[in-house]
C-alpha cells in the first residue's frame, strides 16, 4: 500500500488561496480532524457539506482544494484509527517563524473544537476526561507567542503544547470517534 502524504504546508496555502478560499491549511485540517474525533465516519462523505458551510458559506470547493481536503481527512482518519499513535497536527514547517506556527496552532485548535461541535457533540455526551481535554484545548486556542520572551524557551514549550494537542485529539477520538474496522472472520461450528 502506498503511503499517502500531504503536500507541503506552503503549497497547500497556495492551492487554497488560488481557489479563493479564506481558510488556512491548519484550519481545514483542524476542522476535519475535529469532525473525525467527534465521531464522523469519513466514508459517508457527509463531511463535505459541513466543510463548505463552515469555510465557504455553503458553496462547494474547487477541485484541487476539494482533493486536498479529501486527502487530509483520509490521512487523518488513517492516523487516528491505525493504532500507531502517529496522528499529526498540520502546521507550517519548523523553518517558519515561531509566531506564524503559534498562530497556526491556535487556528488548528479553534477549528478542531468547531469540528467536534459540527458533528453534534455536546458537553452532556462527554466523559469528565473528555470535558477536561476540551477545556485544555479551549485554553490552548487562546495562547500566543510573546515576542519579548526568550524565543528558544518558547520554542521548547511550543513543541510540548503541540504534543499535548496531539494527545488530546487522540483521547477524544478514542472516546467518540469511529473505531477501526476489523475484518470479520467466519465462525467455525
Amino acid at each position: 500500500m502506498t503511503q499517502v502524504t500531504l503536500p507541503e504546508y506552503s503549497n497547500m496555502v497556495s492551492t487554497l488561496r488560488a481557489d479563493s478560499l479564506a481558510v488556512t491549511p491548519a484550519e481545514m485540517h483542524g476542522l476535519l480532524a475535529g469532525m473525525l474525533c467527534g465521531g464522523l465516519d469519513p466514508e459517508l462523505g457527509n463531511w463535505m457539506p459541513m466543510l463548505y458551510d463552515y469555510t465557504n458559506d455553503g458553496a462547494g470547493w474547487p477541485h484541487e482544494s476539494k482533493t486536498l481536503a479529501a486527502t487530509s481527512i483520509g490521512l487523518a482518519s488513517q492516523q487516528l484509527t491505525g493504532g500507531q499513535m502517529d496522528f499529526e497536527v498540520l502546521l507550517p514547517d519548523e523553518s517558519e517563524s515561531l509566531l506564524d506556527r503559534g498562530d497556526a496552532l491556535s487556528e488548528w485548535v479553534s477549528a478542531f473544537i468547531a469540528g467536534i461541535g459540527l458533528v453534534g457533540i455536546t458537553a452532556g455526551k462527554l466523559s469528565d476526561d473528555s470535558k477536561e481535554v476540551l477545556a485544555d484545548l479551549t485554553e490552548i486556542a487562546q495562547l500566543g507567542i510573546d515576542e519579548d520572551d526568550d524565543m528558544e524557551e518558547q520554542a521548547l514549550l511550543f513543541e510540548q503544547v503541540i504534543e499535548h494537542v496531539r494527545v488530546c485529539a487522540m483521547t477524544l477520538h478514542a472516546e467518540l470517534g469511529i473505531k477501526p474496522r476489523t475484518e470479520e472472520k467466519p465462525t467455525l461450528h
